[in-house]
């Protein structure tokens, strides 16, 4: 990906970043959830964005 990225897809790359991030600590602790888990998390090798 070259360095020098639009608007957009800095948008979007920043909006996956935040998306990629575990389950707070205090929401797993609850004991009410039906799912300990992000199933939303990436890995950078595993599957890729499709830009």
């Amino acid at each position: 990906m070259p360095s020098n990225k639009t608007f957009r897809v800095k948008r979007v790359l920043g909006k996956k970043t935040k998306q990629n991030r575990q389950m707070p600590a205090w929401f797993r602790a609850k004991g009410t959830v039906k799912r300990a888990y992000s199933f939303k998390r990436r890995n950078w090798r595993h599957s890729k964005i499709g830009l």
